[in-house]
């Protein structure tokens, strides 16, 4: 007989699912995201050629591990619903059931994790910004920002600029993104207000895009609201950033800073960053910037945090100057 396999988490949960009958797999493919549902479905691919010796093995590993455990966890809402629902009436009980139970998720807008950027841009052709907006703090930044370069470049900066300032929606807002939604589906679902989007969102979408489409997009929402745009590129370069840079492209940043900014800068990261930062200087000026971090004692939080926001901006400058490139910025040979 063959030793047998190791499994993973994953192939373990895949032979269970070859063992149950079709409708058991699709119940439980359905409470699965995408990338859940992929992985197990290339796991049970993998494990087509296990053996009866093998799933008995799964089999008592899970039934093992099922007794372990101190309680059977079930969703309470139906009989909560249904108890409350019989006693006070359907009209009381809805009153009361609103304010104990929380949301429901939107399956309409859950749906938007199933489908490709191409297919979500294409919605949105004729939409309203502010619907466009609302729906992309709903993706993942990379998918959101596959789909911003997707959408007409005249709205893409008006779109950024809402995404930005979201704050509280309100339940009419996502069901108008329902109905936007469900005219791609035949099925009704209500709607809850959320809390989504806001400046670190657009960011985290911005820093997803090309590099040649947010030299497009930034500059016209700098005209639309330069307030947004600003707090939107601080969101985006962030002084763990300029760790990244290379030796040479360092060494530019540092001969553009002060040597007290950069004192006080250093004053609030740790030694391996500091090392990264004095590497990329001569051996004297390097041992000058630490004589005089020791010289200066203590400092206020503050002062640190306005010298790093000096040095940030002198390299935001820097890399629109061209004089220096942050690493995965892309460049005009990405797209020839």
């Amino acid at each position: 007989m063959n030793a047998p396999r190791n499994f993973t988490g994953v192939e373990r949960a895949a032979v269970l699912m070859m063992i149950v009958g079709d409708e058991e797999a699709a119940a439980i493919l359905q409470k699965l995201d995408p990338e859940e549902v992929r992985q197990l479905g290339a796991a049970m691919m993998n494990v087509a050629d296990v053996s009866e010796w093998e799933m008995a093995q799964v089999l008592d590993d899970f039934t093992g591990r099922a007794q372990e455990r101190s309680s059977i966890q079930f969703n309470p809402r139906p009989k909560v619903e249904s108890v409350v629902t019989r006693a006070l009436g359907a009209d009381k009980a809805e009153t009361i059931l609103s304010r104990i139970l929380p949301p429901e998720p939107n399956e309409s807008i859950s749906a938007l994790a199933w489908m490709d950027a191409t297919e979500i841009a294409g919605m949105l052709e004729e939409e309203h910004p502010q619907i466009a907006a609302v729906l992309l703090a709903h993706l993942e930044a990379e998918i959101a920002g596959k789909v911003l370069e997707m959408l007409p470049e005249a709205i893409q900066p008006q779109v950024l600029r809402r995404l930005a300032k979201l704050g509280p929606v309100t339940p009419e807002a996502i069901a108008t993104l329902t109905a936007v939604l469900e005219r791609h589906s035949t099925k009704p679902r209500r709607a809850a207000g959320l809390q989504m989007g806001g400046t670190r969102e657009a960011a985290k979408i911005m820093s997803s895009v090309r590099k040649i489409t947010e030299q497009k997009v930034m500059p016209k929402l700098a005209k639309l609201d330069r307030e947004v745009a600003k707090a939107i590129e601080e969101a985006m370069f962030v002084f763990d950033n300029l760790l990244e840079l290379d030796d040479k492209n360092m060494g530019t940043l540092l001969r553009n800073i002060e040597s007290d900014v950069l004192v006080r800068s250093l004053k609030g990261v740790d030694e391996a960053a500091r090392t990264r930062f004095l590497a990329c200087m001569s051996s004297r000026a390097a041992d000058t910037i630490r004589d005089e971090m020791e010289a200066r004692g203590p400092m206020k939080l503050s002062e640190v945090l306005d010298a790093q926001k000096v040095m940030i901006s002198i390299a935001r400058q820097l890399v629109k100057d061209g004089t220096i490139t942050m690493p995965g910025g892309g460049g005009d040979d990405d797209y020839v």
